[in-house]
Order: structure tokens, then sequence, then C-alpha cells
């Protein structure tokens, strides 16, 4: 079997919202509406950008994108469980699928537990406010770093100096100052479609390098349901995609954020993005 080349593997999170790659970071309310121009719709036409309110159904993806970001910035604190799929770009073009889940627990600004599982590998990360650590449990490895105040500063920062890339990363960044809309050359309302049950609207977005779609539920919780981003720059034209599951009132401690060495585990120096070296499973 050929090898993967490391530049044409698509990781995850490479594609949206302060990935690895081209970002596509959705503007605030207050920026489209400072900023409103026409949008493509599914029939051809145009519709002008238009803030929905609470609990409004709109088939502007614009401002349905807005809508969602604000009520994601609202949550106290919810648990999120993701099912995955990822396409690897072998060196002869083939594309090969790896599947996984993630289960987010977060309390906003500054406590976090993910739990990773792939066909590659397993990792839980925990996030107390000061310290953040990495462990491998097939492997018996941990590895513990300071922390900044917030997820989303922590989300760069793991980023910037240790090339790990934050499951769900998404969810802390649309909204944000960051944002990229100009990039976004077309965005296309597909109509109601229902995902594991849930009635969705589903849009279309395009912009250089990747298109990508995403369901967000109707009614007063605007939650992304679905995500699948393609990479465009790449022949090959890779997906990945996200099925979520929410609970908005999760139950939960302190101690779910705190690391505690099981027996026998082994701590590591987290090598920094510099380093050539570091475990692998």
């Amino acid at each position: 079997m050929s090898k993967i080349r490391p530049n044409q593997v698509v990781p995850m999170r490479q594609s949206i919202y302060g990935g690895a790659a081209a970002l596509i970071i959705i503007a605030t309310a207050t920026q489209c509406d400072s900023q409103a121009r026409n949008t493509a719709t599914a029939d051809g036409g145009s519709a002008s950008v238009a803030t929905a309110a609470a609990g409004e159904t709109s088939t502007d993806p614009i401002a349905t994108l807005n809508r969602m970001a604000a009520f994601l910035h609202s949550l106290k604190a919810f648990q999120v469980h993701a099912v995955t799929t990822r396409d690897d770009v072998l060196e002869d073009g083939q594309l090969v699928q790896n599947n996984g889940t993630v289960d987010e627990l977060v309390r906003p600004p500054d406590r976090l537990r993910v739990e990773i599982n792939t066909n590659k590998q397993q990792r839980t990360f925990l996030y107390d406010g000061k310290n953040f650590t990495m462990y491998a449990e097939r492997m018996g490895y941990y590895a513990t770093v300071p922390a900044p105040p917030t997820i989303a500063q922590l989300a760069e920062q793991l980023q910037d100096n240790y090339d790990i890339e934050m499951p769900l990363r998404d969810l802390f960044s649309w909204g944000t100052p960051k944002s990229k809309v100009h990039d976004i050359s077309s965005a296309t309302d597909l109509g109601p479609a229902p995902i594991e049950g849930v009635t969705c609207e589903h849009y279309a977005l395009r912009q250089p390098g990747l298109d990508w779609q995403v369901w967000i539920q109707l009614g007063e919780y605007p939650l992304p349901r679905k995500i699948v981003i393609t990479t465009t720059s790449d022949d090959a034209r890779p997906q990945y995609s996200e099925v979520l599951t929410w609970n908005l009132a999760p139950s939960f401690n302190e101690a779910a954020f705190q690391f505690v060495p099981p027996p026998g585990a082994s701590k590591i120096v987290l090598a920094r993005a510099d380093s050539s070296h570091g475990a692998k499973e």
C-alpha cells in the first residue's frame, strides 16, 4: 500500500474555523449587518442578508450562521458527541476513509474535557483553566503543560506551539472578530433536511479552495447538526464530515476536568511543533 503523503492528508478540522489551512470563520451579526450583500439561493435568485431574530427561521445562510454563532456563545455548558469521517489521500491519489468519534464536555470559558477515538488513536484532553493534559491511554503516556485562561486561547496555543488541532474547534471560533466572511463567494439555502431525526435547514457555501455544507437545527435551538467540508484545492477532493448530537444540560463536577494519572501511566514532555520527535501510536 502507498504511504500517506503528509502534506496531502486532510487533518481533523483542517478546513474549518481556525484549522491548519484556509479558515472559514463566520462573521458576527453586527459585522454582517454593516456589510449587507447578496447571496445565492437554491433557485438561482438572490436574497439580501438579514439577521434572523431569535426563534425565527431564515432562508438566508449568513444570517442563520450568525444566529447559530450567537446561540453557541450564549451556552453556559454543553456536551456534544460527534461521529466523524475523514478522507486521507494516498500518494497515488486514492482516498482512504477514517472514522471516529469525539466527545466534548464544555463549561465556557475555561473548562474542557475531550475524548477522541478513531481507528488510528485514542486521546483524552483535559483543561481546568490552568493546565492542559493530553493522555494516550493505549500507550500509557500523558503530558501536562501550563495553559492560558480561555478555551479559545488554548486552541490557538495547542495549534501554534504543539501542532495539536483541537477537535470541534469551530464551536469556539464561530462569530469571533477573526471572521472572514468576505472569503465566502456563494451561500445557498438547499431547504429543510432531517439529520438523525432532527429537522434542519441545509446550507451550501463556497470559498477559494473549499466547498462546505452545514445543517442547522430549526426552531429555538439553532445548533449545527452536520458539517461536511470538501477541499477543492486538492485534485482528490478529500472530505471531512461530522454529525453532532447535543446535550445542553450536562451533569458534571470539577473532577471531570482534572487529570489524575492512573497506575502505571508515564509522564512525558509534550513535543513542540518545531520538534521532529514525538510518540506515535
